[in-house]
């Protein structure tokens, strides 16, 4: 039987830290779904679009790693893809609360599905997002925080911001 998992989220942008539990989760499945949320009561920086394309270039020589952006229940997207797994990534006892709630609720939807939480290195446990996009848009260096090519994306989004304003 494949174990597939999916790894779900914003990824707005993805980090060193999702990177991080993203090749570590390879070992323990045959393909991961990296699986970008499309909640459209969410402001993003980067569309959907822009997201998945980001994430595939960086993640290209993962075969076994497929990107796609979905909407609706996460666990209503697990059974179309036939995933029993979802992975997590923790940070701080803060972010295992939330966690902690939105499986029970997973499990509550859909009893076959299972969530696997990694600790993220501790290299990364004060990088979200949100501090990324904060670093980014203030003119500050991001080069050990996203990949390159996303930090040049971030560069650029902000910049374009500047000029329109």
């Amino acid at each position: 039987m494949v174990r597939i998992a999916l790894y779900p989220g914003s990824f707005d942008p993805i980090t060193n830290g999702h990177l991080d539990v993203i090749k570590r989760s390879l070992s323990l499945f045959d393909k991961i779904i990296i699986a970008v949320n499309e909640n459209p009561l969410k402001d993003f920086l980067f569309t959907a679009e822009e997201r998945v394309e980001m994430i595939k270039k960086v993640l290209n020589d993962f075969p076994e790693i497929e990107v796609e952006s979905f909407r609706g229940l996460l666990v209503h997207y697990a059974k179309k893809k036939g995933a029993r797994f979802i992975i997590r990534g923790l940070r701080a006892v803060s972010d295992f609360e939330y966690e902690f709630q939105m499986d029970l609720m997973n499990r509550k939807l859909n009893p076959q599905i299972e969530t696997v939480y990694l600790m993220t290195d501790q290299r990364y446990s004060y990088l979200s997002s949100s501090v990324v996009k904060e670093i980014a848009k203030l003119g500050g260096c991001t080069r050990d925080l996203v990949p390159d090519l996303v930090g040049k994306r971030l560069s650029e989004k902000f910049e374009e911001e500047r000029n329109a304003n």
